[in-house]
């Protein structure tokens, strides 16, 4: 991969992190490392989030009430915190996912222009 690959990639993340956050959490909670590798999978792959950007996602969006957390034991029996979403962040992900169904349709007809 390039270096402007990686900088698109990272740009791009910084504009759909928290929508890619509260999708991956929308069937299940999650720890940390589960939100990252649902988002890798969800995405097949075009995103790989790093604990750098996410932990401090998470945070922000349970501080914005979107999120709740509680502590549980992962897969290898250590502790963690599990994320879920709350009321308002379904609410949330459902103008999040209009408001980039609406952009994505207009940036595709503006490619389509001739």
């Amino acid at each position: 991969m390039s270096a402007h690959e990686d900088d698109s990639k990272a740009d791009l993340l910084q504009g759909t992190l928290d929508l890619l956050v509260l999708k991956a959490l929308s069937a299940q909670p999650l720890h940390g490392l589960g939100v990252s590798n649902r988002i890798s999978q969800i995405t097949k792959g075009t995103f790989d989030v790093k604990p750098g950007s996410l932990f401090p996602a998470l945070h922000r969006m349970a501080e914005a009430g979107w999120l709740k957390a509680e502590w549980g034991e992962s897969e290898n029996k250590r502790r963690a915190k599990y994320y879920s979403l709350t009321k308002a962040g379904r609410r949330q992900l459902e103008t999040e996912t209009e408001d980039w169904q609406r952009i994505s349709m207009a940036m595709t007809s503006a490619l389509r222009a001739t």
